[in-house]
């Protein structure tokens, strides 16, 4: 098991957080670690979508990077999250 640290943050995102993991029937950090675990880093997301093309036989140019990273934008504004530059 990896040593516990600390992370700092608002009161109101605390807050959240808890109302988040109650509603769950965990805990804070087990949220935190499930969010963790579940994101993909952008390293990760261009690794899948180089794989995608292949799969579907695309040629993995800037065009289609563009297309998915301004998917990938439109999906997190859809979310309520921020955008990705």
């Amino acid at each position: 098991m990896d040593k516990a640290t600390s992370i700092k943050t608002s009161e109101s995102v605390r807050d959240r957080l808890r109302i988040l993991a109650q509603e769950r029937g965990t805990t804070i950090t087990e949220l935190l670690e499930d969010l963790a675990a579940r994101e993909l880093t952008e390293a990760e997301r261009e690794q899948r979508a180089l794989e995608a093309a292949q799969e579907l036989g695309v040629e993995y140019a800037e065009q289609v990077q563009q297309a998915g990273t301004s998917a990938w934008e439109k999906i997190r504004a859809h979310q309520g999250g921020s955008a990705a530059a």
